[in-house]
């Protein structure tokens, strides 16, 4: 099958495509040292690359080497990277301290696992036997999760045949060891990482040394013999059994006969905010109506900060029952306890689940309940269960795998499968499919790289469970397959014989981003002495160096209106697919809608943890990307988040709206006015509204009360800005509200989701206190160039510092308004005299401007959350913490503050080695052509239960007038410069009546205006030329209309859009 001619990946840090080796490629990499460290600065975009050529890329920094050695006993063939074992040891050993985390590699990997999981992975050792692509796509995703230490197995040795499918072999490595051939590269991936290898035979006493061990070449005789031996053993070891043939593949798992999971799906347990509590048997629990509670039947839960009925506050679980969206029922009788008052929050209790696991000896005879992916294909898991079987014994039997194209080799599977059906007991098949054999024999010896991606990220899942007891083991047999991905025409055995007629097509990747640290625990393109340089032109180097014969193209471009000078039409119109790897809505949106107009294949995936979603857009067959969309997320109030939180989550929007407002936002206010103060004043007298009031002030107060000259006075700053958030509001607050108030209905205003606050009394020994003093008072010196001395990061000089300030005693006012407004939009209130206030203001400005250093500007700062010396993330959560506190709220630690503050999508790289090879799975039916709708998957799956939902796309939707029909995938063309006129006669003769003719955001007809008939005899691509200012480039020669019409019964119909052709 030739490449395509070709295509381009939106790529984003959490994606990469496997790319196919080709059997020209040189030899291998050069070995550079082991030690890697980080470069000491980050190269921001645009900067010269100075000598970022391929050879520089791939090239590493030359350091210190670092000595790797295995957990396990040595032997003659049991090797490491060096000859020195005590060094590396040092490295893992598990000495009752826990290794240190370093969250700026795995800051979205701890968002998904958490620190306890982390720890666990750290101190587990794992050994993968068979090094083909499977085994070393396993590798990767544990060594870049961060297990302790991976010894890899293999007793052979690399063929041409290897190069297909594992991306760290090279021509140079045919005849050596396959697994001492792939450890240098793999060990680049993570030096925290421990990895050695094994070539010789294994014994079942040597998996004693492990966690784990996983197969991806065994017989099934060796694979019961291990099995046996691990889940007798004490403790039990997790074994697990995978392969991947052709487009089939599978997966057996056994933990042992008891193995408990710790948390079976990873969600934050579920929780609701109480309205009432009745006394009754069972008792009636009902919360606010602020968000529907995910509570079900069965869920243990316990209780908090209820009033009144205090008895359950005790911290007993109670199950639920007949949960509804905002109530539930308790098995529980208060009919004796005290009434309910107010407050209380409900918060599920995730129980612990024990497994017990079946050897495989019993699993074969008795395979249980199978694990479906397509329900189409709820009979194949049986079938495949059967064909595996048949497999195995046909390697015993022949020695070989079955000749691609070989009817007299397939005919031996079936026999032997029919054979094994007939001693299958209660376990037989009624039918067999006899063609689906066929394939699965054809395909049988190859292992493709999508296959090996997709099992790899679901194999590496299992590891990683049966490490930690986080997530839901596989439980116990999985079977795939992918028969669609074949071409749709009978393939002829000739077909099926190597024509060398790849690397036909181009590649084409782009991304407007520079690496940096946090993506290195995801991407196995990415090394450390990568950060800092572009993403798509190390990627195309890196890939370039796997398949030399590779034609790729790397572009920093970001793909949108802004670019399409780049990407114009003569780019997209040379395109064959397009694969989108983006990290928000907005931009996939936009591509898709690109692909639409040119009418170009578009295969969009997405990961969040531990999930990931594939979804296929195909001209004319299928629904495009913007055809169904998530409901927007829900935001908060704004004045839930300024006075009325009640979560953490309120604290962090409220605490990065003011680090933003502080210490960018202003700053760059005071920059706008003092780089043009003419222009500056009269653009705030013509708005002469509340923001404009508000800006004023902001910038006057930074400029003269708060101007800081010395880091003294940034302590100062710092010191009665706590005092204003945390204590002056909140005594403001419940002065304006006591706690006892009552809204215009008579309720209680302080009820439940509001939270009654308390302000703090600041304590110079309170260490919370004093970092967030220390974070604010470094911020704001940076904002004013202030130098910043060495001892502003001793907390007991601070303090002592801190205690020198005067704090002026706070009096509450009477008649301060507060929103409580739910749907208010904004906290400024328009006053009649903005205006008048507006003039004062400006000339205290100018006042203040004459007092200040010829050329001062201050140094806005932009939020940077994953550099965790720059305080950022420092203030953000001492700011939200504390905040917490005023209103009795659980704080965070930093790094869950960074998740939410900092917005981080969790990743993880098994789920994005999995869609990765799902999205390369649908483009080999792309490539092929003549696939129909019922060929294609969308699929949705979450590794963490473990489930798979895969079914075909859904296809567009279609509108028929008259004899006419069409779908969003249709473009009207006419090839003539036509009048307006001309073009609603030409609508005219379809039975439509058009009333607005728009292009761009410009109205260029409109039935209702009288003038637009002046233009009935203008061209109209002259119309759009001067009323939409379109400028269209000497290489189109087309503009597009989208024209809105009504059929003869004055129904209105969406018509495609409309390209006239002018030139």
């Amino acid at each position: 099958m030739s490449s395509l001619p070709y295509s381009i990946i939106a790529m984003t840090p959490s994606f990469t495509m496997p790319l196919p080796l080709n059997s020209e490629s040189e030899g291998p990499l050069s070995s550079p040292p082991r030690l890697c460290y980080m470069l000491p600065r980050k190269r921001a975009f645009g900067e010269a690359d100075g000598n970022d050529d391929a050879e520089t890329l791939l090239k590493k920094p030359q350091k210190l080497d670092c000595l790797i050695s295995s957990p396990t006993n040595m032997d003659s063939n049991h090797t490491s990277n060096n000859n020195n074992g005590d060094v590396a040891r040092s490295m893992a050993c598990d000495d009752g301290n826990p290794p240190d985390i370093d969250e700026d590699l795995h800051s979205r990997q701890l968002a998904v696992y958490g620190r306890e999981t982390m720890r666990r992975l750290f101190a587990s050792n794992v050994l993968i036997s068979g090094m083909q692509g499977l085994g070393v796509e396993i590798a990767k995703n544990l060594i870049l999760a961060g297990v302790k230490s991976v010894t890899l197995h293999d007793e052979g040795t690399v063929d041409l045949w290897d190069l297909s499918s594992n991306f760290y072999l090279s021509e140079g490595d045919i005849g050596k060891n396959r697994a001492l051939a792939c450890v240098q590269n793999l060990q680049e991936l993570n030096n925290a990482v421990l990895i050695s290898t094994l070539t010789a035979k294994l014994s079942k006493e040597q998996l004693s040394d492990y966690q784990a061990v996983i197969f991806t070449d065994i017989s099934l005789e060796k694979a019961i013999e291990f099995d046996d031996y691990c889940h007798n053993h004490k403790p039990p070891i997790s074994f697990i059994k995978c392969e991947v043939r052709g487009l089939f593949g599978s997966v057996f798992c056994d933990f042992g006969p008891e193995f408990t999971v710790i948390d079976v799906d990873g969600e934050e347990p579920h929780t609701g905010i109480i309205a009432s509590i009745s006394n009754d048997n069972p008792a009636l629990v009902s919360c606010v109506d602020d968000e529907r509670l995910e509570f079900q039947d069965g869920d243990l839960v316990v209780f908090s900060e209820v009033q009144g009925m205090t008895e359950l506050n005790d911290g007993k679980p109670r199950k639920v029952k007949n949960a509804r969206p905002y109530s539930f029922n308790l098995e529980e009788d208060t009919t004796k306890f005290g009434n309910y008052d107010k407050g209380g929050i409900v918060t599920q209790v995730k129980q612990p689940k024990v497994l017990r696991f079946k050897p495989l000896r019993e699993a074969l005879k008795d395979p249980g309940d199978f694990l479906l992916s397509d329900f189409s294909k709820f009979d194949r898991p049986p079938l495949l269960h059967l064909a595996f079987q048949s497999l195995d014994r046909f390697l015993c039997e022949m020695g070989r795998f079955p000749v691609a194209g070989s009817e007299e080799d397939a005919q031996k599977l079936m026999s032997l499968a029919v054979s094994i059906n007939e001693s299958s007991g209660e376990g037989k098949l009624e039918e067999i499919d006899n063609k689906l054999l066929r394939h699965f024999a054809y395909g049988s010896r190859a292992v493709l790289n999508p296959m090996a991606a997709m099992f790899g990220g679901i194999v590496g899942q299992e590891v990683v469970k049966a490490c930690s007891g986080k997530f839901h083991p596989l439980f116990q047999f999985f079977y795939f397959d992918s028969v669609e991905s074949l071409p749709t025409e009978p393939l002829d055995p000739s077909d099926l014989k190597p024509l060398n007629s790849r690397n036909q097509g181009k590649l084409t990747i782009t991304d407007d981003d520079v690496i940096e640290k946090s993506n290195l625990s995801r991407q196995f393109l990415f090394r450390d002495w990568n950060i800092g340089q572009a993403k798509s032109t190390v990627a195309a180097s890196v890939a370039g160096s796997i398949n030399p014969n590779l034609r790729i193209k790397a572009l920093q471009n970001r793909a949108s209106p802004e670019t399409e000078n780049v990407f114009d039409d003569e780019f997209w119109e040379g395109l064959d697919v397009v694969i989108n790897a983006l990290d928000n809505v907005n931009a996939r949106i936009y591509m898709d809608l690109r692909c639409l107009y040119f009418q170009k294949p578009l295969l969009e995936s997405g990961t969040l943890g531990a999930k990931c979603n594939t979804q296929m857009v195909i001209p004319h067959l299928t629904e495009n990307y913007g055809a169904s969309r998530d409901p927007p997320e829900k935001q908060a109030p704004m004045c839930t988040v300024h006075s009325f939180p009640h979560n953490i989550d309120h604290c962090l929007t409220w605490a990065r709206s003011e680090f933003e407002g502080l210490l960018e936002k202003t700053p760059a206010e005071v920059n706008t006015f003092l780089s043009n103060p003419s222009e500056y004043t009269a653009s705030m007298k013509s708005a002469g509204d509340a923001q404009a009031r508000n800006l004023l002030e902001r910038v006057i107060e930074c400029l003269d009360t708060e101007r800081c000259e010395s880091f003294q006075d940034c302590i100062t700053w710092a010191r009665l800005r706590f005092e204003d958030y945390f204590a002056n509001r909140v005594k403001q607050l419940t002065f304006t509200f006591p706690e006892d108030s009552s809204t215009s209905t008579g309720a209680p205003f302080w009820s439940a989701p509001k939270r009654f606050p308390r302000p703090l009394q600041f304590s110079s020994t309170d260490p919370g206190h004093v970092h967030f003093i220390m974070a604010a008072s470094i911020l704001r010196a940076e904002t004013f160039g202030i130098p910043i001395p060495d001892w502003a990061k001793n907390t007991s000089k601070l303090a002592d510092a801190v205690d020198k300030v005067m704090v002026p005693e706070f009096q509450p006012k009477t008649g301060v308004k507060i929103e409580t407004d739910e749907k208010a939009t904004s906290l400024s209130s328009a006053s009649i005299d903005d205006a008048a206030v507006i003039s004062d203001l400006i000339m205290q400005l100018e006042k203040c401007a004459k007092k200040l250093a010829v050329g001062f500007r201050m140094n806005p700062i932009q939020f940077e959350k994953d550099d965790d010396t720059n305080f950022h993330m420092d203030l953000i959560a001492g700011l939200a913490n504390m905040r917490a506190r005023n209103y009795s709220i659980p704080e965070v630690d930093k790094l869950k503050a960074k998740f939410i503050a900092g917005r981080i999508i969790p990743a993880i790289a098994t789920s994005t080695a999995m869609a990765t090879g799902l999205v390369c799975l649908e483009l080999y039916k792309v490539v092929a052509g003549g696939h129909k709708l019922e060929d294609y998957r969308n699929t949705f799956a979450n590794l963490a239960l473990p489930l798979f939902s895969m079914a075909e796309p859904v296809p567009p939707k279609l509108i028929k007038h008259q004899d006419m029909s069409w779908t969003v995938w249709d473009r009207w063309i006419i090839r003539e410069n036509l009048t307006l006129k001309e073009l609603l006669q030409w609508l005219k003769n379809k039975g439509l009546n058009a009333y607005s003719i728009s292009c761009g955001t410009c109205l260029l007809y409109n039935s209702m205006f009288p003038r637009h008939r002046d233009r009935m005899d203008r061209k109209v691509a002259d119309l759009a030329r001067e009323i939409a200012k379109v400028e269209v480039p000497a290489y189109r020669r087309h503009i597009d209309v989208v024209v809105a019409c009504e059929d003869e019964e004055d129904n209105d119909i969406d018509i495609p859009l409309i390209s006239i052709y002018f030139r």
